[in-house]
């Protein structure tokens, strides 16, 4: 795909705002899931135990690297890129693991590889908890699924973009490139 050289515009999340964001929606999800779960099993229990709590610290942890390989997964699906491009890892300044490629992407698969984890990763677990009546996969799909809320900022200001638009993923901060896809306009 030909494209302009310089960007049209740039999309930039503002981790402090992100972070106040995920802080209420973990918080919400989690009293929520919590009370819509006791009414549909008409009781309410919640236990703490060192056991679930170690439980819930690992399963945390492989669904964070379980999200950010579902990232992967959409660029490849969605937008057709070689293995070769992808990279995945933990940046520790930021306190975020990420997953990224090195090619393009039309605005129509990078939203689609945005909210792919939110679906896995959040979603279901949130299910399992509400099946098996289970606190502990609810907490997990719900701070999973506010974990999404970079995704949904991102996803949000793509939307504005035409679907067949470029997307440049930066490789170092939560940031997006757009470009105009000049073979397509």
């Amino acid at each position: 795909m030909r494209n302009s050289s310089e960007p049209i515009d740039t999309i930039e999340l503002d981790l402090p705002k992100m972070a106040w964001q995920n802080l209420f929606w973990t918080i919400f999800l989690m009293i929520t899931f919590f009370l819509v779960n006791g009414f549909v099993h008409h009781h309410f229990t919640f236990h703490i135990t060192f056991l679930s709590c170690l439980l819930f610290i690992v399963i945390y942890i492989v669904l964070i690297i379980l999200h950010e390989i579902c990232h992967l997964l959409g660029f490849i699906l969605f937008g057709k890129v070689p293995l070769s491009s992808l990279k995945y890892g933990v940046n520790f300044k930021m306190g975020v693991a990420y997953a990224t490629t090195t090619k393009l992407l039309s605005v129509k698969a990078m939203k689609r590889a945005l909210l792919l984890p939110f679906w896995l990763t959040g979603v279901i677990p949130a299910a399992i908890g509400f099946m098996v009546n289970s606190n502990l996969w609810l907490f997990l799909g719900a701070w999973l699924i506010a974990g999404a809320i970079g995704d949904f900022m991102m996803y949000t200001q793509l939307q504005k973009y035409p679907e067949n638009y470029l997307v440049k993923d930066d490789p170092h901060y939560p940031k997006l490139y757009i470009y105009i896809n000049e073979e397509l306009d």
